[in-house]
């Protein structure tokens, strides 16, 4: 505990000032008091400065929820650690708070966010159609998938289509937002890229369909992340 019923939720060593000297990262916060709960509001990040000791903080905008937790790597190919921030919801919908900061001399950037990358690639749509199928169109990436739904549950089906396969009326999904940003190196290259989750729901929130898998790379151009491309995934049916 730090002050005033604030607590360190987790910590790292590593230069992310880029000054070839080990920072100290870490995460505090306030948990609610409730013995439980894990629940922590008010979460901050704070770097101190290997060199001179200075501390310095920045404010999160989604700021409290569970599991706060940091991964130091180099997202952006300037071999020099930044910062990545994962935060629980807890919510129904299983959603993730993920930010990536650059601290590169002492001042912190925000490179990333669940809620631009929402913004800018997340433009979708989910419709069941004939033949127990699911499209899933993103209008963003310009890319469609179709999922086969012919193994569900045989009553779940038959709120959908009658005997022939038919839809009865016509029937909308949606896709969610980010449930989890994960770092890797899928180049093999030692240069982060992180990669968002979304689940692609049916009739309601529990009736997960499958994901959309988007990892993203750092592109120096413009300074942003970008797909490198976009996945739909489905988990395996019993073989039995």
């Amino acid at each position: 505990m730090i002050r005033n019923g604030t607590v360190v939720l987790d910590v790292k060593w590593g230069d992310v000032n880029g000054d070839g000297t080990p920072d100290q990262v870490y995460l505090t916060g306030n948990p609610t008091g409730d013995t439980t709960s894990s629940f922590v509001q008010n979460i901050q990040l704070v770097v101190v400065d290997g060199r001179s000791g200075v501390r310095y903080t920045s404010q999160l905008k989604d700021n409290a929820g569970y599991n706060a937790r940091l991964f130091l790597g180099d997202f952006t190919g300037e071999r020099v650690d930044n910062i990545l921030v994962s935060i629980d919801s807890g919510g129904s919908g299983g959603f993730t708070y993920n930010y990536i900061f650059s601290f590169m001399k002492n001042v912190f950037r925000e490179l990333y966010n669940n809620e631009w990358f929402y913004e800018t690639y997340s433009d979708a749509s989910v419709f069941y159609e004939d033949n127990y199928k699911v499209r899933i169109v993103n209008r963003s990436l310009q890319k469609e998938y179709i999922l086969d739904i012919s193994k569900r549950d045989p009553s779940y089906l038959s709120e959908l289509y009658d005997s022939n396969g038919k839809l009865k009326k016509p029937v909308e999904g949606s896709v969610m937002g980010v449930s989890g940003a994960y770092p890797i190196d899928l180049q093999g290259d030692r240069v982060y890229e992180i990669w968002p989750f979304q689940r692609v729901i049916g009739l309601y929130n529990a009736d997960t369909l499958g994901y959309l898998q988007t990892p993203l790379s750092w592109n120096a151009n413009t300074s942003k992340f970008i797909p490198m491309y976009q996945w739909a995934s489905v988990n395996g049916n019993d073989t039995n």
